[in-house]
């Protein structure tokens, strides 16, 4: 039995501690928009938020988590997220997705790297690079990622 939060609530898993939060998350609480892409934590579109950091869950077991806070891509984009609705807006003007799939890590990424600067804080394109490496878009929308973090930022100020 493992005891987390997720979204805000507390869950009580009956699942291995081994097991990574990537399929207590899926598999176990039915929140499909964490993706499974590479299970080695290198391509991010596992990523989901542990007290409010961006955190690869297919390698992190919740044995790790438990106490922590955890928030998947439901809760970030859902509407109650300010920031979260900020990227999601910006994703959609920028029409960033293609096939798609990386695009709840991007956004978790996004949202993290957001939240972690001062208030009113523009970051620069090469911060914003450096802030998104390690999520692979198969796509190559990396030019759309960049322009829709850099809207987040400018509409959150």
């Amino acid at each position: 039995m493992a005891k987390l939060n997720v979204n805000g609530r507390e869950q009580t898993l009956d699942v291995d501690p081994s097991t990574p939060v990537l399929w207590a998350v899926r598999d176990t609480l039915g929140l499909t928009g964490t993706k499974f892409g590479c299970g080695a934590a290198l391509c991010g579109a596992c990523t989901v938020h542990v007290d409010g950091q961006a955190m690869r869950s297919c390698v992190t077991p919740v044995s790790a988590v438990a106490g922590r806070r955890i928030t998947t891509i439901e809760a970030v984009t859902g509407g109650q997220d300010r920031v979260g609705s900020a990227v999601r807006d910006a994703w959609v003007k920028h029409d960033v997705a293609q096939c798609g799939y990386c695009q709840s890590g991007q956004i978790m990424t996004a949202t993290a790297f957001l939240k972690s600067l001062p208030k009113g804080k523009q970051p620069s394109p090469a911060e914003i690079d450096v802030a998104m490496a390690g999520n692979i878009c198969r796509c190559g929308t990396y030019a759309r990622i960049r322009a829709a973090v850099a809207d987040a930022a400018r509409s959150l100020a």
